[in-house]
């Protein structure tokens, strides 16, 4: 059953090829299309194009099938292109001639742009609640070790001291800027597109103040072709901030392998959250971290795919923009993943004692006897100078006890102003 059908039904083939993947996609929103359609039966209801008693009716059987899909009972079988035609058959199956006035006034267009936009308000909810834990675990981690000391590397060569309190924080504060990013997408999620129809409105006389007051939208998108031209744009103003969160999460897990190795020996973990080598019994892989770094790398790509997809369309709906969302659905769904096996695995790390302590760091406190040179007087270009000619002679002995004020900025006052940031976006 298709809702565009008028008479002969399209090939096989060309069925096959027009739905792709879209009924998998679609039994994850079909929860988001039964809540709009709810608030469409009212609208219809209230504007007297159908009776109260009507969309009381189509109300209840729209509960029932959105309490189906909520539970992953809600299926959707071959002879259905899409969730819109089995949804509607059953509202035509349980109440005749009523389920198929739930469709007055609007598209299959404005149908799913609501439903995908009630998706991603959901979602960006959820992930938004997961930064929010991974913000709150890495500071209580930079509390707790704030005053261990690290190996700071550039270019991969021995630099100055850090800590794992500076190390841990500054991907928290990381995570802030991500989700100035993320207030973006869901500003734009948060608008109503339903009652634009297919693109240019409707004639009859619909309430869109109304439907966006009851599915809690903060804003109507006023013109209807603003609303089907933001289709693509909804998705890749997400992906952006998807990318964003993944760009500190790759990076951090780059950092965690890096820092795992022999080499480094910086942390590690419990055995049960590494795994093994078929033929090398020593070994202890950091798998997990390593996945999250290519699961979120490959999230990076999304934007750019998206941009692809859309960058050459008019206005109006096109076929091609149905290929925007599943990318946008499988992101959001391996971010969360990748979210929840970090607050899992994390608070089980391991900090190595004395880092920095070994020979080969001896040079992390060239900078440190070079600032109490000049603190004690000699100009900055001299004391630079002597203690270059003396690292190249071999008599350089470094201070380790000298106090590294440059790290201290992230002590509890560092600390409390980070928090203090992220308060204001939840404020």
């Amino acid at each position: 059953m298709k809702l565009w059908q008028k008479g002969a039904a399209a090939h096989e083939k060309v069925d096959q090829f027009t739905v792709g993947k879209d009924r998998d996609y679609d039994l994850i929103l079909a929860q988001y299309d039964c809540q709009a359609s709810i608030a469409h039966a009212k609208m219809l209801s209230k504007i007297g194009l159908i009776r109260f008693d009507e969309a009381e009716q189509l109300v209840a059987v729209l509960n029932e099938i959105q309490q189906n899909a909520e539970e992953g009972s809600f299926t959707i079988e071959r002879e259905f292109e899409d969730m819109h035609s089995k949804i509607e058959h059953i509202l035509t199956e349980r109440l005749g001639d009523l389920g198929k006035k739930i469709h007055t006034a609007r598209s299959r267009n404005d149908q799913v742009l609501v439903a995908l936009h009630l998706y991603l308000k959901h979602e960006l909810r959820a992930i938004q609640t997961q930064v929010k834990t991974l913000f709150d675990l890495l500071l209580s981690l930079a509390e707790k070790h704030q005053n261990e000391l690290l190996p700071g590397y550039t270019h991969l060569q021995v630099a100055m001291p850090s800590s794992f309190g500076l190390w841990f924080s500054a991907y928290a504060e990381s995570l802030i800027d991500d989700l100035y990013f993320w207030q973006s997408a869901y500003k734009i999620a948060d608008q109503n597109p339903l009652g634009s129809a297919a693109g240019y409105g409707s004639a009859f006389p619909i309430d869109r103040d109304f439907t966006t007051k009851n599915l809690d939208f903060a804003q109507l998108k006023v013109n209807s072709i603003a609303a089907q031209m933001s289709r693509g744009k909804l998705e890749k103003s997400t992906a952006m901030a998807l990318s964003s969160i993944g760009s500190t999460l790759a990076k951090f897990c780059m950092d965690i392998c890096l820092y795992m190795g022999q080499d480094f020996n910086f942390i590690s973990f419990p055995d049960n959250l590494t795994t093994g080598s078929s033929i090398m019994p020593h070994k202890k892989n950091p798998d997990l971290f390593e996945l999250v770094r290519g699961k979120c790398n490959v999230i990076q790509a999304l934007p750019n795919q998206l941009a692809l997809l859309t960058t050459n369309l008019p206005s109006g709906y096109h076929r091609e923009l149905q290929l925007a969302k599943g990318p946008i659905i499988d992101a959001i769904q391996e971010i969360k993943a990748c979210l929840d096996i970090l607050l899992f695995s994390l608070p089980q790390i391991q900090i190595s004692k004395n880092c920095t302590d070994q020979e080969k760091y001896d040079y992390l406190f060239s900078v440190d006897t070079l600032n109490q040179e000049v603190l004690s007087g000699k100009p900055f270009r001299d004391a630079y100078r002597d203690l270059g000619a003396a690292i190249e002679k071999g008599k350089f002995k470094p201070n380790r006890s000298v106090t590294h004020t440059h790290i201290g900025s992230v002590g509890n006052l560092g600390l409390k102003r980070i928090r203090e940031k992220m308060k204001t976006l939840f404020s």
